[in-house]
């Protein structure tokens, strides 16, 4: 099985996207039934579709979605951490029709002023009732926030945690060994994946040898088996097509074995979200 860990969906006419407000090509709808053609195309079996904006109704939505489109294998939803509420708000989630597709919980953290926000108790509190529903939490982060959410990491070793976009490194001359040095922390923790997601959109123009250096650091201390692949779709239209995406994953990981290819490209996503086999 192939899967694309890593994919959003949006409709304008349901509500707006404030964050695409100045970025016109994204500043519209996008369907899985768009996206399907480069699924058949690469031969991709299934995908995790992604929350984008938090707010309350959309991760019902996305549930609703999943019930409907047998592509979509899991959802990473978002709920307020910081609500008192918060374990009965992710059970009512997991009531719904179709709510075995919740696998995730995200929260931009990307957006937080406070590059320790993930250290808040109150926040901690809501990543731990994540975990006590049996859901993996998500971290998007900043590079600036990457070293606290290595240590949330280390400090909740009952918390299964997925780091999108390998932190957001900063690819750059000079930006690689601060970013390496948080991997290898991150590579102890064996409650961890990282998605190897998101890099395109990183430098000012990527190429696969300007990726190179960083896809390397994550072989090298997390290994294939706590790698998974992410088209961040739509998104990643800004600098490469699906296509291209693939195409950069395919050459970066071109030195790995079957079976640690078939890892990065499926078997990690399905074993850290609970996808069958089939």
């Amino acid at each position: 099985m192939r899967i694309d860990a890593h994919h959003h969906v949006w409709d304008l006419a349901a509500r707006s996207q404030p964050w695409t407000s100045d970025i016109p090509q994204l500043n519209k709808s996008f369907t899985v039934d768009e996206l399907r053609p480069e699924l058949r195309l690469h031969r991709i079996d299934a995908t995790i579709v992604v929350q984008t904006i938090p707010v309350t109704a959309e991760t019902p939505e996305l549930i609703g979605l999943a019930a409907t489109d047998s592509t979509i294998a899991g959802v990473v939803g978002w709920v307020d951490l910081t609500a008192a509420d918060v374990g009965d708000r992710l059970a009512r989630l997991q009531e719904l029709p179709a709510g075995r597709a919740l696998v995730g919980i995200r929260h931009g953290v990307q957006d937080e002023d406070d590059p320790n926000w993930l250290e808040r108790t109150i926040v901690r509190r809501g990543i731990t009732a994540v975990a006590a529903a049996g859901l993996v939490y998500e971290l998007l982060v900043r590079p600036d926030q990457l070293a606290s959410a290595v240590r949330t990491v280390q400090e909740l070793p009952h918390v299964n945690f997925v780091l999108d976009h390998a932190g957001n490194p900063e690819i750059r001359p000079g930006g690689l060994p601060a970013w390496a040095a948080q991997m290898a922390r991150l590579a102890a923790c064996p409650n961890v994946t990282v998605k190897l997601s998101g890099l395109v959109t990183r430098p000012t123009k990527w190429t696969t040898t300007v990726l190179r250096p960083f896809a390397d650091v994550l072989l090298e201390h997390l290994g294939a088996h706590r790698l998974m692949f992410g088209s961040d779709w739509p998104v990643c239209l800004l600098a490469a097509s699906y296509g291209e995406v693939i195409g950069a994953a395919d050459a970066l990981t071109a030195a790995l074995s079957p079976l640690e290819r078939a890892a990065l490209f499926g078997g990690t996503a399905a074993r850290w979200y609970g996808i069958p086999a089939c």
